[in-house]
């Protein structure tokens, strides 16, 4: 496969997806980004954005098995694993799969279920497998979880914790539209559900081969230093409590593998790490209880310190193919 078989294969998704999902063209590539380079996305905003809708439209077009999970406070780790049924008929117990089992699976709302239902996804968004009575179980190939969440501390929800939230190779956020994609999408979903049309361009076997690619995208030494250097620049930095693992930094350079590869190149540039920083390492990042950066806090605060590493932080010179 050359570098534009690649950005055309990969074009098609990006342009079915976007039929659904009107003018946000950066949160469809991206969520294209995470599946190829084989992580977990996070998609955290308010109700009624279309975050739901994005993890659907990216589902519909890949011929590949979906599921998807409601997150409840009632909802069981059995119901996400699944479940060891004895058969008086062998007399043994059978192993019943659960909702888990599918190439792209969407957990909506996953911060509407316990601590222990969600901690349920860290073997599998982990290691791809998932144990159950002592017994491993593989998933299917490619495997990706589209988590949903609301980022308001409303009743009934609970924030999840550090380990799972370094398991998202991206976090992003779907933000209100524009005026004009808001009356065109009151004047296209009066009548008709979007995601019916959308179909699908591609099936499991050829994200597979996409994904065989995308590994081999070519990223030099002087560009995985950088890489290294922007993510030990936060376990230093003063205004961080808790800075970027160390899957942080691998995973930021099997995303930008990636981006690279969606524009035609088959070698990453300093420009797609930089461009990948905040989605892959904001979430991840806790900043100290009495920092504030130019008098933001949280989240904000996270952000601003990232945009001043990327600005300080040498950028390699020449550091091409």
């Amino acid at each position: 496969m050359s570098p534009s078989a690649f950005a055309q294969a990969t074009g098609r998704i990006l342009d079915e997806v976007s039929r659904v999902i009107d003018g946000k063209p950066d949160a469809v590539r991206s969520a294209l980004v995470v599946l190829l380079a084989e992580g977990h996305l996070l998609i955290e905003d308010v109700p009624g954005v279309g975050k739901t809708m994005l993890a659907r439209a990216l589902a519909a077009t890949v011929e590949a098995t979906v599921r998807r999970i409601q997150f409840t406070p009632d909802l069981l780790p059995s119901d996400v694993t699944g479940v060891s049924v004895f058969n008086p008929g062998e007399r043994e117990f059978e192993f019943k799969p659960g909702a888990v089992f599918a190439n792209i699976v969407i957990a909506d709302e996953i911060n509407r279920s316990s601590p222990k239902t969600q901690s349920a996804l860290l073997e599998a968004m982990e290691e791809g497998q998932v144990t159950v009575d002592g017994r491993t179980h593989p998933l299917p190939d490619p495997f990706l979880v589209v988590a949903t969440q609301n980022p308001l501390e409303m009743e009934g929800t609970y924030a999840l914790p550090e380990a799972q939230r370094d398991r998202f190779m991206m976090r992003i956020s779907m933000g209100y539209p524009d005026a004009a994609a808001e009356a065109q999408m009151i004047r296209e979903r009066d009548t008709a559900n979007p995601l019916s049309a959308i179909r699908a361009v591609t099936d499991a076997g050829s994200v597979r081969a996409l994904i065989a690619w995308a590994r081999r995208v070519h990223v030099s030494a002087a560009v995985e230093q950088y890489a290294v250097a922007l993510a030990q620049a936060t376990r230093v930095h003063p205004d961080l409590r808790l800075g970027a693992s160390p899957r942080a930094t691998l995973q930021l350079v099997r995303a930008a593998k990636v981006w690279a590869a969606l524009d035609g190149r088959a070698f990453v540039i300093p420009d797609d790490i930089s461009a990948l920083l905040i989605p892959v390492f904001a979430h991840r990042l806790i900043p100290a209880r009495a920092s504030s950066v130019r008098g933001r806090s949280g989240a904000d605060a996270v952000i601003a310190i990232l945009q001043r590493l990327a600005a300080t932080v040498p950028v390699p010179l020449a550091a091409g193919a």
